[in-house]
C-alpha cells in the first residue's frame, strides 16, 4: 500500500529486507561471494520499445542520472503554484529531481525546496482549526510534514487544489508521532539527501494515498491533527487526502506510461525516458491493438506471484521507485551486502497472477551487482538485490518497455478497467 523501495549508495544494505523495506548499498563494495555460479550467460534478450517524443502537451522527460548518489533513480519536474492560480504567475516555481514512482500516490515535497514565494502561497489544510499532518511510511524511512493545497503543473497538464505532503514543513511543532499510533518504525526522512531526490511523484494505481479507510476509521501510521508539540490520529475525508496528480487532470486522468530507452548491459552513466499522461486518451498514449500483456491488480497495483517455487500472495509488483530487481534466490550467489553476483548474466522467469486469474511470465536478467556498482553508472537494466518478504520488479525491468499504470476506477478505450498494469517489450 505504502511502499517504497530503493537503493541508496551511501548507505548500508539491509538483506533480510523484511526489517527495513527498502534497502541500499555501497558504491565501492567489493565484498567476496560465499558460493559461485557457473560462468554461462543464459540472459534473456533485451527489450526494446522506445519512448515517443516528450514534446507533447501530456508529456514530460525522465532523466536518470549521477543528480545524487542513487542508482536507478528516475526524476521528473514539476511546477508548484499557490492553489487556484490556474499555474500561472508569481507564486510558481519549477523544482527539479522529483523521483517517479509507481508504488506510491501523491505528490509529497520536502519544505527546504519550495521556494518562499511559492512556500507562502500554498494553503494549510486544517480540521477544526488544528493543522492536519500525514506520515507516510516507506521501504525505508518515514516522510513526515503538513498537507497542503496546491496547483501543480506538468507540460500542459493542470492539476488544481491539489493536496500534497510538505516534508519537513518546519511550521509543524511536533516532531513525527512514535510509538502505538505513530509511524512504523524506520528512519525519519527529513532532508532531501536522506531520500536522494527533491521530492516523491506518486502515479500509481490508487487515485489517493489512503482512501476509504482513513476516511472511515482511525488509521495508525497515516493522517494526525496537530495543534500543538503533540499529535492525535485523525480521521481525513477522501478529498482532503494527499490525492495522485493524474487523477486531478481534466483530460488525460485515466492513468499513466512510464518510458525509457533500453541501455546497455554494463550500465550506462544516464537513463532518459517520457512519463506519458493518460491511456487512450491522446495519439501518443494507445494501449488498445499495442498488444500488450494486461494484469489486473489490486487498488495498490500488487499481484501474486511464483518464483524459485515461492509464492508470493499480493506482495508482488511493478515498482519504478525501486532501484533494483528486489527477490529471494536460492540459485543466485551474492555479495554479504546482498547484491547478487552471478558470475555471468542470468536470465530469471517469474510467473504472475493477476487479479483477473490471467498469467503472465515475467523475464528478467541480473548481472554481478558489486562491479556494475563499481562501473560508476548510474541506470542499470540488470542490478538484483536480496529481499526475502517481496518479489519487487523494479526500474531495471522499465528500460526498453512502455508500462502502464490504469488508475482505479478508470477506463481505457481498450476496454479495461483500472487499477491494472500493462507493459510492452518491443
Amino acid at each position: 500500500m505504502r511502499a517504497l523501495k530503493w537503493i541508496l549508495a551511501i548507505s548500508g544494505l539491509c538483506v533480510a529486507l523484511a526489517g527495513c523495506g527498502g534497502g541500499g548499498g555501497s558504491s565501492n563494495a567489493s565484498t567476496s561471494s560465499a558460493t559461485t555460479t557457473p560462468a554461462v550467460s543464459t540472459a534473456f534478450a533485451d527489450a526494446t520499445a522506445t519512448p515517443v517524443a516528450s514534446g507533447s502537451p501530456n508529456t514530460v522527460p525522465i532523466t536518470v542520472s549521477s543528480f545524487s548518489s542513487v542508482r536507478n533513480f528516475p526524476m521528473v519536474s514539476v511546477k508548484v503554484c499557490g492553489p487556484g492560480s490556474g499555474g500561472v504567475g508569481t507564486t510558481c516555481s519549477t523544482i527539479d529531481n522529483v523521483l517517479v514512482d509507481t508504488e506510491s500516490f501523491g505528490l509529497r515535497l520536502f519544505a527546504s525546496v519550495i521556494p518562499g514565494n511559492t512556500s507562502a502561497a500554498l494553503t494549510r489544510e486544517t480540521q477544526g482549526g488544528q493543522p492536519v499532518a500525514e506520515c507516510v511510511s516507506f521501504g525505508s524511512g518515514n516522510t513526515w510534514g503538513t498537507v497542503q493545497k496546491a496547483d501543480l503543473v506538468m507540460s500542459g497538464e493542470l492539476a488544481s487544489t491539489l493536496p500534497i505532503q510538505v516534508i519537513a514543513d518546519p511550521t509543524l511543532a511536533a516532531t513525527i508521532p512514535t510509538g502505538t499510533n505513530g509511524c512504523l518504525t524506520g528512519d525519519d526522512m527529513s532532508t532531501p539527501s536522506t531520500l536522494g531526490a527533491n521530492g516523491i511523484l506518486g502515479i500509481g494505481t490508487s487515485p489517493n494515498d489512503c482512501g476509504v479507510d482513513c476516511q472511515n476509521s482511525i488509521v495508525a501510521g497515516a493522517y494526525y491533527l496537530c495543534p500543538s508539540t503533540t499529535c492525535s490520529v485523525a480521521q481525513v475525508a477522501v478529498t482532503d487526502q494527499v490525492t495522485n496528480p493524474v487523477r486531478k487532470f481534466p483530460v488525460d486522468n485515466n492513468g499513466v506510461i512510464v518510458e525509457m530507452w533500453q541501455v546497455p548491459d554494463t550500465g550506462a552513466a544516464k537513463g532518459t525516458g517520457t512519463l506519458v499522461f493518460g491511456i487512450d486518451t491522446q495519439s501518443n498514449n494507445a494501449l488498445g491493438g499495442t498488444g500488450a500483456t494486461i494484469l489486473p491488480t489490486n487498488i495498490w497495483g500488487d499481484m501474486d506471484a511464483v518464483f524459485e517455487g515461492r509464492s508470493y500472495s499480493k506482495t508482488a509488483f511493478f515498482d519504478s521507485g525501486s532501484s533494483g530487481l528486489y527477490f529471494q534466490s536460492t540459485t543466485l550467489s551474492k555479495a554479504s551486502n546482498g547484491f547478487y553476483t552471478p558470475a555471468a548474466p542470468t536470465g530469471l522467469t517469474a510467473v504472475f497472477t493477476a487479479a483477473s486469474s490471467a498469467k503472465a511470465t515475467i523475464q528478467f536478467n541480473v548481472s554481478n551487482g558489486v562491479t556494475l556498482l563499481n562501473s560508476g553508472n548510474y541506470a542499470f537494466n540488470n542490478l538484483g538485490v536480496a529481499m526475502f518478504n517481496a518479489l519487487d520488479i523494479g526500474m531495471p525491468y522499465f528500460y526498453g518497455r512502455h508500462m502502464y499504470y490504469g488508475i482505479s476506477g478508470m477506463s481505457a478505450a481498450a476496454g479495461v478497467v483500472g487499477p491494472y498494469v500493462a507493459y510492452t517489450s518491443s
